[in-house]
């Protein structure tokens, strides 16, 4: 079975404090597992990256061997996919650590997604402002 995993960033202020949400499904699109978690001072990219990579974590930590992951964010899909060059050194690191990860699976793909189909992580993303920190 695939699993499929929505992702998106957000970023208040750019850079300001980043949150990050993933919406983990079947393929028949039941949502097994969200991310939903504030991470701090960084950049919109900085986010999405790490979205993309919580999401596929908990994609593994569910034994997940296949794994389809859709971003809204074109720039990280294209980096990911080998069709941009990754410039920023911050995001040097967090692109090698996202291939390592992708490795891990059997069979993956990475595909940019319109905004308005990737709801679910955005939300998720924005919920992280929203509930306090215990």
């Amino acid at each position: 079975m695939i699993f499929v995993v929505y992702s998106d960033g957000a970023c208040r202020r750019n850079p300001g404090p980043m949150a990050i949400g993933a919406s983990i499904q079947d393929n028949r699109g039941h949502e097994l597992a969200i991310v939903s978690q504030l991470l701090g001072e960084g950049t919109n990219n900085v986010a999405e990256y790490r979205a993309a990579i919580e999401g596929l974590k908990k994609a593994q930590s569910l034994r997940a061997t296949e794994v389809e992951l859709l971003m809204d964010s074109q720039l990280v899909v294209e980096q990911i996919n080998g069709r941009y060059k990754v410039k920023n050194a911050a995001l040097k690191v967090l692109h090698t650590e996202i291939l390592e990860v992708l490795k891990a699976f059997d069979w993956s793909a990475v595909a940019h997604i319109p905004r308005e189909e990737n709801q679910r992580a955005d939300d998720l993303a924005n919920l992280a402002y929203d509930v306090p920190s215990a």
